[in-house]
């Protein structure tokens, strides 16, 4: 591992569908988090998709691997990380990076983050 390893991956969204399955909007709750709201979405990456380049600067998450196995591209990882099936991402202040399905069969995650809910935001953010 070292900083700056990879500084660009893919940048579009292939074979993948989001599906956004609850919010909170956390500006309403007692942490009172103005203008975010915290989100699980599953994802469904089809053999060769890509989840693009993103950062996580802002945006806490935890990815949890329901099953398949998918390779993350890090901004401070020379090779690719192998994911699979029981594992969890953690996501924080620091991590750019992308993923890819490079296998035969579509992987399945369930993503939960504190998401930045500005105005007219696409809910499917990377």
């Amino acid at each position: 591992m070292s900083a700056g390893a990879r500084t660009q991956g893919e940048t579009q969204p292939n074979g993948v569908t989001d599906t956004v399955l609850a919010t909170i909007d956390l500006s309403k709750e007692k942490v009172n988090l103005a203008d975010r709201q915290l989100r699980t979405r599953k994802l469904e990456i089809q053999p060769g998709g890509v989840v693009p380049w993103h950062s996580h600067e802002d945006r806490p998450a935890l990815i949890y691997i329901i099953s398949g196995t998918i390779e993350e591209y890090a901004s401070n990882c020379s090779v690719p990380i192998v994911h699979k099936a029981g594992e969890v991402s953690v996501e924080k202040s620091g991590v750019q990076h992308w993923w890819k399905n490079t296998g035969t069969t579509p992987v399945v995650l369930l993503s939960s983050d504190v998401f930045h809910d500005m105005p007219k935001a696409n809910p499917h953010a990377m």
